[in-house]
């Protein structure tokens, strides 16, 4: 079976995956709806990575930073809408991809690409 998937920078994809995040921030729209594979981008962002360990309202115990997972599947999630405008802490807009049934994967190495891209294995 083939899933689609979309690349996202650690630490949000990690946060994603563990279920803190149930919205991710994009400048584009889109049609797809279901089930994705969230895959770790190579690119750590560092300056989200030291305020998200500021934020002491979240609880987070975020990992070390050489423990993320960079370069491949880490998760799946369910994109069941996107908007404009939401109530969660996480939208920032201009779009939102609105996320379920997160889940945590085996990480599994594999190149990235922009946008939504077809991976041809199953988790």
């Amino acid at each position: 079976m083939q899933l689609k998937a979309l690349s996202i920078r650690q630490p949000w994809a990690w946060l994603i995956v563990e279920g803190w995040k149930d919205i991710e921030n994009r400048n584009w729209w889109t049609n797809f709806r279901g089930r994705f594979y969230v895959h770790a981008s190579k690119t750590f962002d560092v300056e989200a990575y030291f305020a998200l360990s500021r934020r002491a309202d979240l609880n987070l115990d975020l990992p070390a930073r050489a423990e993320f997972h960079r370069g491949g599947i880490i998760g799946a999630a369910t994109l069941v809408d996107c908007v404009h405008q939401h109530e969660s802490g996480w939208f920032e807009g201009p779009f939102g991809f609105v996320l379920a049934d997160h889940q945590r994967l085996k990480f599994v190495p594999c190149r990235g690409a922009l946008k939504f891209f077809t991976v041809g294995f199953t988790d």
